[in-house]
Parts: C-alpha cells; sequence; structure tokens
C-alpha cells in the first residue's frame, strides 16, 4: 500500500465501531506474529551466522523466499536461510509459532493446542517435536553433593506404527506378564538437592549397569554421593568406578537412613510424570525422551516464556554434511 492511500486508511480508524475493531485485530494478529517470529530469528542468527553446509563465515545476502533472508555462501556457494539446519526448517505458517508455544508451555494435548493456533492437528502433532528435538538434550552437566537415581516403569507403546512387533492391543491396555519385564518401558531418573534432572529410556526391562555406564555415568560428579534403591545394577556401577554409594531398601519398608539419605525427591518427580503425561492418553516409546524433556523443562522453571522456548527450539546451526 502506497503512503498517501496508508495514511488515508489509518485516518479513518478512530471511526471504526467496536466489531470493525475486532475484525482489524484478529487480521492483523497473523502479522504481527510473523514480525516477532522474525525478529526473534534474526537475533539468534546475527552474531554467529554462518554456511549450515560448510561452516564458512563468509556469506552475502542473495534475496528472499517465504519472508526469509537468503544468503549464499561464499565458499560452497551455496544458498542458505536462517533456519536451514534446524529443526524448524520448511515448517509454515511461522506467524503461529509464538501463540503453539504458549499452548507447548501450558502443556495441551494435541487438538487443544491445534485449536487454540487454528492449525489441523496433524501440524500441531509435527510443530511439537520439532520444537522439542532439542529441548531433550538440553541437560545438566554435572549432579553434584547427593543425587538420588531410581527407574520407573511404563507400558511400551507402539502408537502410530504401522507395523507391530507384537499383538495389538486397546488403549488402556495392560502388560500380560507381572512385574518388571520387556513388555515396559524403562525411564532412568536422577536428580541432585539443587533440582537439576537427568533423565534417559534405558529401553525395555529391567535396567542394567551397561546402560547406567551409559546413561548415568557421565553427569555424575566425582565427589557426588549416589543414593538410589537395593537394585544391584547401581551397586556394581557404584563398584566398578569408584563412586560413593547408599542404598536404601525401600522393599523392606526403609525410607529413609540417617543423614538425609533417602530417594523421595526422584520419587516424587517420578509421581509428577506419571500425573503429567496422564492427560496425554499414552506416548509413543520412540517419543519418550521428547516427553521427558519437555517435562523437564517445565519442572525446573528454567523456560517460562514463547520466546526462551523459541531460542532453545533454533539452537545452533548443525552442519549438513
Amino acid at each position: 500500500m502506497k503512503a498517501p492511500r496508508f495514511t488515508k486508511w489509518f485516518a479513518a480508524l478512530p471511526a471504526l465501531n467496536q466489531p470493525q475493531r475486532l475484525r482489524v485485530l484478529d487480521a492483523l494478529k497473523p502479522a504481527a506474529g510473523l514480525h516477532q517470529v522474525l525478529a526473534l530469528i534474526a537475533q539468534c542468527r546475527s552474531a554467529c551466522r554462518c554456511c549450515p553446509h560448510c561452516q564458512c563465515e563468509r556469506w552475502h545476502r542473495h534475496g528472499h523466499a517465504n519472508d526469509l533472508q537468503r544468503y549464499r555462501c561464499g565458499a560452497c556457494r551455496r544458498t542458505f536461510n536462517d533456519l536451514t539446519g534446524t529443526p524448524l526448517a520448511r515448517l509454515r505458517l511461522r506467524g503461529k509459532w509464538l501463540d503453539y508455544l504458549d499452548a507447548l508451555l501450558a502443556s495441551h494435548p494435541v487438538r487443544a493446542a491445534a485449536g487454540d493456533v487454528e492449525v489441523h492437528r496433524n501440524t500441531a502433532f509435527r510443530w511439537r517435536h520439532r520444537f522439542l528435538a532439542r529441548v531433550k538434550d538440553e541437560l545438566p552437566a554435572r549432579l553434584s553433593g547427593i543425587a538420588e537415581a531410581d527407574e520407573m516403569f511404563i507400558l511400551e507403546s507402539q502408537k502410530g506404527s504401522r507395523k507391530l512387533d507384537r499383538p495389538a492391543r486397546k488403549r488402556g491396555g495392560v502388560a500380560g506378564r507381572r512385574g518388571i519385564s520387556r513388555e515396559l518401558d524403562c525411564i532412568l531418573v536422577a536428580r541432585d538437592r539443587g533440582r537439576h534432572t537427568v533423565d534417559a529410556v534405558t529401553g525395555r526391562g529391567p535396567v542394567s549397569r551397561v546402560q547406567l555406564e551409559r546413561h548415568l555415568l557421565p553427569f555424575l560428579d566425582r565427589d557426588v554421593l549416589l543414593v538410589t534403591d537395593a537394585n544391584a545394577a547401581y551397586r556394581a556401577l557404584a563398584r566398578a568406578h569408584g563412586i560413593a554409594h547408599r542404598a536404601v531398601n525401600a522393599s523392606a519398608g526403609e525410607r529413609v537412613r540417617p543423614g538425609a539419605i533417602h530417594i523421595q525427591n526422584v520419587n516424587a518427580y517420578h509421581r509428577r510424570l506419571r500425573e503429567w503425561l496422564a492427560p496425554f492418553h499414552g506416548v509413543a516409546s520412540r517419543y519418550l525422551p521428547n516427553y521427558l524433556g519437555w517435562r523437564r523443562m517445565l519442572d525446573g522453571g528454567k523456560f517460562t516464556s514463547a520466546d526462551q522456548l523459541f531460542r532453545l527450539a533454533i539452537g545452533p546451526i548443525h552442519s549438513k554434511q
């Protein structure tokens, strides 16, 4: 719109009645959301922009496409934009992203989130896992002081899979075997008294020492005191790597040992995680790491706004080579 025409249109705004003003605001909302997203993308990339194909920092502007500035690399001569090489590449409807992230922070199920931002439920599901792709990797460097570790088990799910490696069961089904079996996904959670949390899906069935060495050992501080239940896998891990270890025999009714030795913090986290997962009516096992990262983000209170979550989701550029 040319300037004289815009000036005339803008001058007429005070004459609008309330329904007309609401219509104008509704029409402008997507454009305002898009402007905010584009500004955030530029802020995240302006200081460290480089080619996602070869990591070269020499580039020049090369036109626009889909509202984004494109660039051409000075070394490999390939073109890119600020979302190339990120989980958000090629996603559309950018003007609705921040509203969707608000729904994500509110833990809305897929259909509710889709209704909030007026997109299809498949789009909402795709966005959920694209935005969570890097959230799941946001883990503390170390657990220090007293660190509690314990596992929780949920029924494995092949929800959404075209081929099953077992007979199908109805939603809300139960395992065919009693106790801990290969029909259950094992979720390992470790948490220190500073509320730093590490979690991982170790596989199906009971946790082993090898799995603990892969998922827990890299996060334990050298001087940590590891507190667990009486599971022999933890004892084997501590003995093999010289880790101070105390066990609480919960199955015998022991809850707390002298010196604040207990696993009540991690068990309380298990309870909150189960309650939080319940409204999703079953989570596919292949997506469990994303949900664990999502819950860890909310529980720690580190991310409280859509802007913060967006900055984490866009993250650093990963080379496409």
